[in-house]
């Protein structure tokens, strides 16, 4: 056998299946497992756009370090797919390992030499074993999840906790997993060498309090406490499992205890435009209502946002980024609608996006994007993708304060309507932009106006004045630059000594940036980071561009959209930001950060290029 990669809670392993072939449990079970020993895990579900019999792929980050982003490299392939056999064989690294159904002889040709083989014959064993078809397919994914305990000396006991918690009360589904996670374990004790492989998995304490949760699950749980009670959708990839999420979540806290009536409403429209309209009416009439979506689902959707924009009504929109344009990959990754959202709709509009890095920030964010539509009175974008939406993340707990109140922003009530202060819809009278507003019925004669797409005077009584136009428009203006205060403010990571380096990222490119970051500071290279965690962006940001001569904007989209953002908003000479872009489908890795930012900083300084080099080498 050629030399093998040898490494200890520090390895890629990647699961190659069928797509509906049952074996999203077993591979999830896998992760779990090495979870429950103490050992951080980042797994990613890469897996096509229909229901069933294409290719799909689970990679799992095993990593005593705790580095949440894709490394890059597979260093074990699970390889259960004839139909990507050469593509799966070809991605493992020299000196790493296949392990695959070995019943049927594989000719010599399949094989590399530079790769170490193991092999067991799955099918075989399930055929000898169990007479049902179905039976054999499901059961073939828990007995290589044997093998691989054997393998990789994964706990036994942790597997057969997790099969009790996943099938508590049904005692025959839990008797026949065990027994299956038998049969691997049995074989690989007894035909396989555990020490040919070198990947191995040894009880950690790096685990914590944290939790294993989706990012979409995280913000529909963090809409239902930040006081939603109204979701109107449509089902799109990625979004969908958070209105579903939501629904099930309203199910469990949203009930009248004395009753049983809900207390919410959950519609699932008949197309995007009609969830986005749903929407735009509850939040006028004064319930917090959000919509969740993906690009397409915005591009039907921008007519209705420019009204809410107009006409001043609080709408959150979740935006789970998928690859576009058009249907694009709808299962593949991207950041590649923040132009379209941040100035969706024709004629001059900007609106609010929050960008969280994980699920605690889409569980914190969506309850402040309630908060700042309400405040503000205008649409908010929570701009999630599915790289955090639909993989499970090791994340710190929720956090809620059941003191927090909720923030309704300037509504004018009944008392001071009737005390005689003075209403004007779209009048600024505190100079932060943002007018007074009342709920319907909330008067019987005073407070009421004339909701409008058109154009009105201070006082929402229909103009077409110049005069009314621009002032209308500029305390819009007005209202974003106030914003910029409100919104969640940037995290600023310091290199420990001074750098004239500095680096903006956001999202989804945070566990690869983080760890990029930490291997630039174990080699002595000095690299200043700048999180962005909202749009419109505050001070400190032009501050950090301008303390640094170089600048990368590292995103994950062709068209350097966030570059485009921060170069019109604060006219900043192009040139002055170095654009770092990843936009496959796959998550961006840490190696593709710092080869990108060591090829452009070499191009243009060879002192730099010399410091930066130690991280590649």
């Amino acid at each position: 056998m050629p030399q093998a990669i040898a490494a200890v809670n520090d390895f890629v392993v990647k699961f190659a299946n069928v797509n509906g072939s049952g074996s999203a449990s077993a591979n999830e079970l896998f992760a779990r497992s090495i979870l429950r020993m103490g050992v951080p895990v980042s797994p990613r579900n890469i897996f096509p756009s229909n229901i069933q019999g294409l290719p799909t792929w689970y990679e799992v980050r095993v990593t005593e370090k705790g580095y949440l982003g894709r490394r890059g490299g597979v260093d074990m392939m699970v390889a259960m797919n004839p139909q990507t056999w050469a593509e799966d064989v070809k991605e493992i690294t020299p000196g790493g390992y296949l392990f695959y159904d070995s019943t049927k002889p594989m000719p010599s040709s399949a094989f590399r030499d530079d790769i170490n083989i193991i092999g067991a014959p799955l099918t075989a064993i399930c055929n000898a074993t169990y007479t049902d078809a179905r039976q054999r397919q499901l059961f073939k994914n828990i007995i290589y999840l044997g093998v691989l305990s054997i393998l990789l000396d994964i706990d036994e006991n942790a597997i057969k906790q997790l099969f009790g918690e996943q099938y508590k009360g049904k005692e025959k589904l839990i008797d026949s997993n065990v027994k299956a996670l038998g049969l691997g374990r049995d074989y690989a004790t007894r035909h396989l060498d555990a020490k040919a492989c070198k990947l191995k998995v040894r009880k950690a304490d790096n685990v914590g309090d944290r939790i294993f949760v989706e990012g979409n699950n995280a913000a529909a749980l963090g809409a239902v406490y930040g006081g939603a009670t109204v979701c109107a959708w449509y089902p799109i990839t990625p979004s969908s499992s958070l209105a579903e999420a939501f629904q099930s979540h309203c199910k469990r806290l949203r009930h009248d205890k004395e009753t049983g009536k809900a207390k919410y409403a959950i519609v699932q429209a008949e197309d995007e435009l009609a969830s986005i309209g749903m929407v735009i009416g509850a939040a006028w009439n004064g319930a917090r209502a959000f919509t969740s979506t993906s690009g397409p689902g915005i591009s039907l959707m921008t007519e209705f946002i420019g009204l809410a924009y107009f006409a001043e009504i609080p709408v959150t929109l979740i935006n789970i980024q998928r690859g576009g344009p058009s249907t694009g990959m709808p299962t593949r990754t991207q950041q590649s609608d923040l132009l379209a959202c941040a100035y969706a709709s024709h004629g001059d509009t900007k609106h609010i996006l929050l960008l969280p890095e994980d699920p605690y920030e889409c569980f914190e964010f969506s309850a402040a994007a309630l908060d700042l539509a309400d405040r503000l009175q205008t649409p908010v974008f929570l701009m999630s993708d599915l790289d955090i939406g639909m993989n499970q993340r090791l994340s710190k707990p929720f956090v809620w304060n059941d003191s927090r109140s909720y923030d309704r922003g300037k509504v004018m009530t009944h008392d001071e309507l009737e005390a005689g202060k003075d209403f004007g819809r779209y009048k600024d009278v505190d100079g932060d932009g943002i007018p007074w507003r009342t709920y319907p019925g909330t008067h019987p004669s005073k407070g009421s106006f004339f909701t409008r797409g058109t154009t009105r005077d201070p006082y929402a009584r229909y103009s077409e004045k110049g005069v009314d136009y621009l002032y209308n428009m500029e305390r819009l203006m007005r209202k974003f630059r106030t914003a910029a205060d409100l919104v969640p403010a940037p995290v600023l990571h310091p290199a420990d000594q001074p750098a004239d380096i500095g680096v903006l990222y956001f999202g989804s490119t945070s566990p690869a940036m983080d760890e990029a970051l930490a291997q630039f500071r174990e080699q002595g290279v000095h690299v200043d980071g700048m999180r962005l965690r909202a749009y419109p962006f505050p001070d400190s940001v032009k501050t950090f561009i301008d303390s640094h001569r170089t600048v990368f904007v590292v995103e994950q989209n062709r068209d350097a959209q966030m570059h485009s953002l921060l170069v019109n908003e604060f006219e900043i000479d192009p040139k002055h930001l170095i654009k770092v872009l990843h936009y496959d489908g796959t998550p961006i890795t840490a190696r593709f950060i710092g080869d990108t930012m060591l090829k452009h900083v070499g191009a243009s300084s060879q002192p730099q290029r010399a410091s930066m080099a130690k991280e590649s080498a």
